[in-house]
């Protein structure tokens, strides 16, 4: 009983994570959405390069500043698992919103997050966000899926 209890606090700890990191993220404070990172976080994102190491607060905020008002998301389909020190959580993701340039986003993309527990909290140690490609070889983003 004593471990599903731990267990469950620990969850509860890491969803209570990703949640004030949601809300930097969608009120575009770089500083605070990186406070969430481990210091030698290594992301996959959307957006080039391949690969990302390390935090890097100004080219995160100068995305955040290509966006007019807060960033909107919604996740569905999300899957926690976690272990004394770590942990890994997958789910499907809704980035909406309006860019400076007038675009309207409507994005859904896959995210799988693997978390550490570092000095008593949860960090994100490793990001991947990917979306789906055609498989008819043209090598096209399929960019208007939705679950």
């Amino acid at each position: 009983m004593k471990d599903e209890a731990n267990a469950r606090i620990e969850e509860e700890a890491i969803i209570a994570m990703l949640m004030m990191r949601a809300k930097a993220l969608g009120e575009k404070n770089a500083s605070d959405a990186l406070s969430y990172e481990a210091e030698d976080s290594v992301e996959f994102s959307l957006a080039p390069p391949l690969v990302y190491y390390g935090q890097d607060e100004v080219d995160l905020q100068a995305w955040f500043d290509t966006w007019e008002g807060p960033i909107g998301g919604e996740v569905r389909d999300a899957r926690l698992t976690a272990g004394e020190d770590v942990a890994f959580w997958s789910g499907l993701m809704r980035m909406t919103g309006t860019k400076t340039d007038g675009t309207e986003v409507d994005l859904w993309f896959r995210q799988t997050l693997g978390l550490v527990k570092q000095d008593g909290r949860w960090l994100v140690a490793h990001q991947h966000a990917s979306v789906p490609f055609a498989m008819d070889g043209s090598g096209r983003a399929l960019l208007d899926l939705k679950p």
